[in-house]
């Protein structure tokens, strides 16, 4: 059972006083926006994947070190088997298969048979079976069986930490098979179904049957998907078969080199059955206790506590299974070899917990970040000043505040791209005629975005010029890559167009001066998710940047749950969004502009957010993404280039630089762009944490002995009156008794 004790030893101000020892190896780290599924068929956000990925264990990982990067297994023996067939589903030949003659790939895997799942109470047994499998059913006996105390119990569960007993069990091939399964059901929203329908051999007419016969199930019951167990077990796909308790395969069509990338995503990590069971029942829905926020795997971590509105917690799973810390290359510099190289061999995870605070602005967060009490931060502007600085030729360094305290930083381009998006089905921004082409390539011009970078970013950027960053095949460095459409060539350099060129551009469209035909103004809207008082200034910018065109911009604000439905259902007329790189493929760029995932054509479920859906970069796209790596595919890449710069689906925004900070105490902090669950990586010296936050945050106490000193003598006076009243008292009282005493003597005497 979780408990919570209070850390005597911690600094007066520590935020952490009620979580945890500051001596345990604990990691502190913060989220700004609660994720909103942690279901790994639906999730698909970095924020959310920050979470899952230490909780869910797919086939394949990257190497942590490795550049480029490279796959290896983590769940399976070795790295998957590939077989190629004939349209008879016959092996073929080897010269065959280096001819590209075949019409099918089958990839074989082995499971390793020491993975375990974390303690769970969907795996609880006695030997009737499972305990919590039929919770309102055996709440209903023990009613009749009058035995009230026993009710009580169950029924004042709120968590899953509340059950009395857990179980685990071990890892089979019908875990990965079933997690297939569920992707299949459209009711459960995969944002890669569609994508992986159009590979996987039989998934297509799985979906169509299986989602119809559980829409049958859901009307004929009355009950939603939450509350309704449907038996996936008892249906199959024609393209995965299960060998035994520890093999599978997986059919897909053709060629499609990037299928092993996929094999490494949350999307294809293994479900228990057993968890289906206990969740999707009242009980658990009553309660709010489902996949989407209690996920169960096989990872280094498991969710030990999920309070979206103040923190989450992850805790050290005692199943995990044997993994170590990974060897450094001999390429590493030196220095860098040594700080790595402490930890090699050592048993994974190096830490023993992790817990996420909510931080909602960036200024209390860069404060306890110097405080001691998160382990690693980014730079924001406001904070940028005080801790990085550039030289005269750009390079970025430390301050020496920074460098007092032992903090260092990594910085390095992201393989990501942060874009300015413009809804394609929407009838002011969206089409495709000449006219529509030239209104978003005159907006394209006049959003600043070296400007942006600059102001909001402290250069930390730059600006793109197509889909696809830096390091990832198919990106041209300039001047070569250049937008023609945005920018042009003056001599070596390049320079944003002119604002006169994109007036003319905005007069072409039938907007000259930013007017309609009728005279008034242009009124465009911008969705966002930046609601926070940090985001003020960034959305006046942008207001600005339409105003240079007298395009009156108007923001609609909401928080990132409800944007996320809006950009999905089309909802939206421009947006900002940005694409981190799932696997280090152009293919993984470009499809964010092919017209087969745009959300109008999946039902919300496509990650074309812009809708984008130009038939001649459709054709292009079908032929690069099962390309091998080559001058046609870059050539090809490049037509799909030009296509999407004339039609501007994106103003294109910028490929962001990380920085990150982080305490001398926090080891392995290593940029791995691709790896999701390096948690299992890092380290902490608990005790120069615990020393550094003592040091760095003394409690300042003369302010209360001042406070105290004015306080008694402001009551000095008061006491001394006090003490001379009650002497005037004691006196009076004392000369009034001799009085009445020699009264009593003098009546006496005269009576006798």
């Amino acid at each position: 059972m979780l408990m919570q004790y209070t850390n005597v030893n911690a600094s007066w101000n520590s935020p952490n006083v009620t979580s945890s020892n500051s001596n345990k190896k604990t990691l502190y780290s913060s989220f700004s926006a609660s994720p909103k599924h942690l279901d790994p068929v639906r999730s698909y956000s970095s924020n959310e994947w920050a979470i899952i990925s230490q909780i869910y264990e797919p086939p394949l990982q990257y190497y942590y070190f490795k550049r480029p990067y490279e796959l290896q297994p983590l769940t399976l023996k070795s790295m998957p088997k590939l077989v190629f067939l004939d349209k008879n589903f016959q092996r073929v030949s080897e010269s065959q298969k280096n001819n590209g003659q075949f019409d099918y790939t089958r990839y074989d895997f082995e499971l390793r048979e020491d993975v375990f799942y974390q303690p769970h109470p969907a795996f609880a047994k006695n030997n009737n079976g499972y305990l919590y499998h039929r919770l309102d059913k055996k709440i209903e006996t023990l009613k009749k069986q009058n035995n009230p105390e026993k009710v009580s119990e169950l029924e004042s569960i709120k968590k899953l930490s509340e059950f009395a007993k857990v179980g685990s069990r071990q890892l089979v091939a019908d875990d990965y098979i079933y997690a297939i399964k569920r992707m299949a059901v459209r009711q459960n929203h995969s944002p890669i179904l569609d994508t992986m329908k159009q590979y996987i051999v039989g998934l297509d007419a799985f979906s169509q049957s299986i989602s119809q016969q559980l829409k049958s199930e859901l009307e004929t019951s009355g009950k939603s998907l939450k509350e309704h167990y449907f038996d996936l077990g008892q249906h199959g796909i024609k393209g995965v078969k299960k060998h035994s308790d520890f093999s599978f395969s997986i059919l897909i069509k053709g060629h499609y080199p990037q299928f092993l990338y996929w094999m490494s995503m949350n999307f294809f990590a293994p479900i228990p059955w057993e968890a289906m069971k206990f969740y999707q029942q009242p009980f658990m829905n009553e309660r709010n206790l489902t996949l989407d926020t209690s996920p169960v795997g096989t990872g280094p971590f498991y969710l030990a506590e999920n309070n979206p509105n103040q923190r989450m917690r992850l805790v050290k799973n005692p199943n995990f299974h044997p993994e170590a810390f990974p060897e450094v290359p001999n390429d590493f510099p030196e220095n860098l070899k040594q700080n790595y190289q402490k930890d090699t061999g050592k048993t994974l995870p190096l830490i023993d917990e992790v817990i996420y605070s909510l931080e909602k602005e960036s200024v209390p967060l860069w404060n306890k970040f110097l405080q001691g009490y998160y382990d690693a931060s980014g730079v924001s502007s406001d904070s940028f000043d005080q801790a990085i600085s550039v030289s005269s030729n750009g390079n970025l360094g430390l301050t020496s505040a920074m460098k007092e305290k032992g903090i260092q930083f990594l910085n390095a381009i992201q393989p990501t791209i942060f874009y300015f998006g413009f809804n394609m089905a929407d009838p002011t921004v969206g089409g495709y005629s000449e006219k529509q082409q030239k209104l978003r390539q005159a907006i394209s011009i006049a959003i600043n975005f070296e400007e942006y970078i600059s102001i909001f970013l402290n250069g930390r950027g730059v600006a793109a010029q197509s889909p696809i960053p830096p390091g990832i095949f198919g990106h041209q460095s300039l001047p070569a890559g250049i937008n023609s459409q945005v920018y042009h060539l003056d001599g070596e350099r390049i320079k944003r167009k002119s604002l006169q060129e994109a007036k003319q551009l905005l007069a072409d469209a039938g907007y000259p001066n930013g007017k309609k035909s009728d005279g008034t103004p242009l009124q465009l809207f911008y969705d966002t998710a930046a609601t926070g008082p940090d985001s003020q200034s960034m959305l006046n910018w942008y207001r600005k940047q339409f105003a240079k065109l007298g395009i009156e911009l108007v923001i609609r604000a909401t928080d990132y749950n409800r944007f996320q439905d809006k950009v999905r259902g089309a909802k939206v007329q421009m947006f900002s969004w940005g694409w981190n790189a799932d696997y280090p493929d152009p293919e993984n760029f470009l499809f964010l502009l092919y017209g087969g995932n745009a959300a109008i054509n999946t039902n919300g479920s496509g990650i074309n957010s812009a809708n984008y859906d130009n038939p001649e970069f459709n054709r292009l796209f079908k032929q690069i993404k099962t390309m091998g790596n080559s001058p046609e595919r870059l050539r090809l890449i490049e037509q799909m280039i030009q296509i999407a710069q004339k039609d501007a689906p994106w103003a294109w925004g910028f490929y962001p630089k990380s920085l990150a900070l982080y305490h001398s105490w926090l080891r392995n902090l290593w940029p791995n762009a691709m790896a999701n669950n390096t948690l299992k990586y890092r380290n902490v010296d608990a005790q120069l944490r615990s020393q550094q936050q003592e040091k760095w945050n003394q409690p300042i106490v003369w302010p209360l002995w001042i406070l105290f000193a004015i306080l008694l003598i402001s009551i000095w006076p008061l006491y001394n009156a006090y003490r001379k009243r009650q002497n005037y008292r004691v006196q009076n009282h004392q000369e009034e008794s001799v009085i009445t005493h020699s009264d009593e003597l003098n009546r006496k005497i005269k009576e006798s």
